[in-house]
C-alpha cells in the first residue's frame, strides 16, 4: 500500500487505471483547487462500442478567456449530452454479463441535472466504490500544490493523451470484454467496462499482480 495519501484528479467515470490507484492505498486526496484543465478525463470516459473505443464527453460551460476553478465548473445542459450518453452505454453493454445488474445504479446519473462537474463526478465515484467494494478514504485537497512537489501523485499523469509516459506501477490486467472478438482486448477503458463485464470480480482485476 502507498504510504503517503494518492492524489487524483475529479473524474468522470474514471478509467481503471485511476481505481486501480484507489485500490493501492488507504487514503486518497482529490484535486479541488486546481484549474479546470481540457481534453482529460475530468469531463470524458471511453467505453467499448462496436465500432471500437468510444468517447463519451460531458460539455461545460466555457469561459471564454478565464481560468475556471475545477470547483466551480458547471455542466452545459443546452446539448442532450445525458440521453446521448446513457443510450451509448446501454448499447455497449447490454449484453455484458452484468448491465442488467447494475443498470439501475448507472441510470440515475442521467435523469438527475447535477449542477457542477466535480459534483457529478464525485457521486459517481462514490457510487462505484460501493458496488465495488473499495473501503479507501476519499478526502480533498487543501491546498494546490505543483505536479512536481507532491509525492503520489497521479492528478495530471493519468490521462487519455497517448504522449503521456507509461505508468510502471500500472499493469492492465485482460477480462472479458462484449467485443473483443471484434477488436481484441481494449485495456484501460472506463471503470463502467470493468463492472458490466466483471461485475463481482471486479476488485480483483483492480489489484496489481506482482
Amino acid at each position: 500500500m502507498e504510504a503517503e495519501p494518492v492524489k487524483l484528479s475529479t473524474a468522470y467515470w474514471a478509467p481503471i487505471q485511476y481505481y486501480a490507484k484507489l485500490v493501492s492505498t488507504t487514503a486518497v486526496l482529490l484535486e479541488q483547487h486546481e484549474h479546470y484543465v481540457k481534453q482529460t478525463y475530468r469531463n470524458r470516459c471511453r467505453i467499448a462500442a462496436a465500432n471500437g473505443v468510444q468517447s463519451l464527453t460531458v460539455p461545460v460551460v466555457k469561459r471564454h478567456g478565464e481560468k475556471m476553478p475545477i470547483r466551480e465548473v458547471r455542466i452545459d445542459y443546452s446539448e442532450t449530452w445525458q440521453r446521448r450518453h446513457w443510450r451509448a452505454i446501454e448499447t455497449a453493454y447490454r449484453s455484458s454479463p452484468f448491465f442488467a445488474y447494475y443498470a439501475d445504479d448507472i441510470r440515475p446519473f442521467y435523469e438527475k441535472k447535477e449542477t457542477f462537474l466535480f459534483d457529478l463526478n464525485e457521486k459517481i465515484l462514490r457510487a462505484t466504490c460501493e458496488l465495488i467494494g473499495i473501503n479507501t478514504a476519499i478526502g480533498y485537497t487543501a491546498q494546490f500544490c505543483p505536479p512536481d512537489g507532491c509525492p503520489a501523485d497521479y492528478r495530471y499523469s493519468i490521462t487519455p493523451k497517448i504522449s503521456c509516459a507509461p505508468d510502471a506501477g500500472f499493469h492492465s490486467q485482460t477480462y472479458y470484454q462484449v467485443f473483443a472478438h471484434l477488436h481484441s482486448f481494449l485495456p484501460d477503458l472506463s471503470i463502467l467496462d470493468l463492472l458490466c463485464n466483471e461485475g463481482t470480480q471486479s476488485l480483483d482485476k483492480l489489484r496489481v499482480k506482482n
